[in-house]
């Protein structure tokens, strides 16, 4: 399977030294190898057994055959592969497949059966049946009943007055700006870890990114940071609802009572989150959603915009629509935008808006399962429910103990290696050369460069088993306890 090491990286032959070993095992990240004698396996040896002989006294550059495991579980290359995955466990997780001669043909382990992705879509609903239709009825592009089904049905969903359906997120955070009024001269508070997408979006319209850090508990923005942040140019502020976890929207809005701050909540990875029994992005003046492929829906690409205020729907319509006036067709009042959704697209969405009832409570299912089987990991930090909220658990998101964040992406290609996909959490906009002029002299962001260093996102598809969280669970916590051996070994 793709990212597990192939045989000959998983061998060492009998002649070999502790040291040749290390060196493979290092390599394969798998935690041990197999020892060879031409290709009979004659043993197995662990990270463990060599660090438990360098203990003892032994020298590394000693035999292998010294210290490697000669009681060892193998298989013929005959045995059925059921039989095969049930004698895989937690205890043998690796076994040698033989063939008729004794010689080494290929390996066992859980990981190479089955590997967890990120996520994917699940489009296995009436999507080909509506995209079927728009190709044979020829409705393709941005008009036809889909867009305006997607609208009305995501409407219903969050409970907003208006939905107004568009190409992607992130031109919905341009149009939002654009239609509130938000250019050159003003200044919108935004989190510092978050996608670039709302940051870019403060730049299009020629404002002031002012980049502001993040509550350690929620992964949003920080909102003592936010207050003092508060200038004479300050227009708007966009807090993000980080991988599902709403933002402190009640000091928000105080926030934008006070200031006359225009609010644009980034809901892109919230679809189905809470806010004090309200679903986000009817909290402050506009709301944006995401519904790229890696999102809870998707429609390939696309996004949706939420207004509260009727006026501000109509403006927003039109600038979508090139800025073409509604009562005459071809006749353009303003410079708008193409900013519009296909019929295809919305055809998907709206195939997706049938199950979102179970989709949401699939990420939910995902959350709880983690936090089960790892909330006894010491020092591991899981991001839960902080206040009267509703998570919707985009990606389940974790970080990584303080002794181990350095060691974070190779944390990542381990599991990678052994089946698991995992990502780290974005970079912060500080960090990176287009947002780095935007940071104040002295201006530090603690929290959000310690999360940011340390933090997972582990599988979250709505499609994942039981059997899936377990394996992703299994190879985390394997690794990390490699990774603390080896920081007790070296200390």
């Amino acid at each position: 399977m793709i990212g597990l090491p192939t045989l000959e990286q998983m061998i060492v032959s009998v002649d070999s030294t502790l040291r040749d070993a290390m060196v493979v095992i290092e390599s394969n990240a798998q935690g041990l190898c197999f020892v060879v004698e031409g290709r009979a396996v004659v043993g197995v040896l662990s990270d463990g057994d060599i660090r438990r002989a360098l203990m003892d006294g032994v020298q590394i550059e000693r035999s292998v055959a010294e210290v490697a495991q000669r009681n060892f579980v193998s298989l013929s290359v005959n045995t059925p592969l059921e039989k095969i995955q049930a004698r895989l466990n937690e205890d043998i997780r690796f076994i040698p497949i033989i063939d008729d001669m004794g010689e080494l043909v290929d390996y066992a382990c859980a990981y190479r059966y089955h590997q967890v992705p990120l996520t994917q879509p699940v489009l296995d609903g009436n999507e080909l049946e509506y995209v079927t239709d728009c190709i044979n009825t020829g409705w393709i592009s941005s008009q036809g009943k889909y867009v305006r089904q997607f609208e009305e049905l995501f409407r219903q969903y969050v409970g907003s007055p208006h939905a107004l359906a568009v190409s992607n997120g992130t031109v919905a955070l341009h149009l939002a700006l654009v239609t509130l009024g938000i250019g050159p001269g003003d200044e919108v508070i935004v989190p510092d870890l978050t996608f670039a997408a709302p940051v870019n979006a403060v730049l299009y319209v020629g404002a002031t990114p002012v980049l502001v850090d993040i509550d350690q508990h929620t992964m949003t923005m920080n909102m003592d940071a936010a207050e003092r942040a508060v200038t004479s140019r300050t227009r708007a502020i966009i807090p993000v609802h980080l991988y599902g976890h709403p933002a402190d929207m009640g000091r928000v809005m105080t926030l934008s009572q006070q200031h006359d701050l225009v609010v644009i909540e980034d809901c892109a990875e919230a679809l189905g989150s809470l806010y004090q029994g309200v679903h986000v992005g009817n909290l402050g003046h506009a709301a944006i959603f995401s519904f790229f492929g890696n999102k809870t829906i998707t429609t390939g690409e696309g996004g949706m915009l939420l207004f509260n205020d009727t006026a501000m729907f109509e403006r927003a319509h039109i600038l979508r629509d090139h800025g073409m006036s509604k009562e005459r067709r071809y006749w353009h009042d303003q410079v708008g935008y193409n900013y519009r959704m296909t019929n295809i697209q919305a055809a998907i969405g709206v195939a997706q808006m049938e199950r979102i009832g179970e989709f949401i409570e699939r990420k939910r299912w995902n959350a709880e399962q983690y936090s089960l089987r790892l909330s006894g990991e010491v020092g591991l930090q899981l991001v839960g429910e902080v206040g009267d909220v509703v998570n919707s658990y985009w990606f389940y998101t974790i970080v990584l103990p303080l002794e181990l964040a350095a060691k974070r992406d190779e944390i990542i290609g381990m599991m990678i290696k052994n089946g698991v996909e995992a990502r780290p959490i974005f970079y912060p906009m500080h960090r990176m050369p287009p947002y780095a002029p935007f940071v104040a002299a002295g201006q530090t962001y603690p929290v959000s460069d310690a999360v940011a260093d340390a933090g997972i996102s582990l599988p979250s598809g709505v499609n994942m088993s039981e059997s899936d969280i377990e394996k992703v669970c299994l190879v985390l916590t394997h690794v990390l306890a490699q990774y603390r051996a080896d920081e007790i070994f070296l200390n």
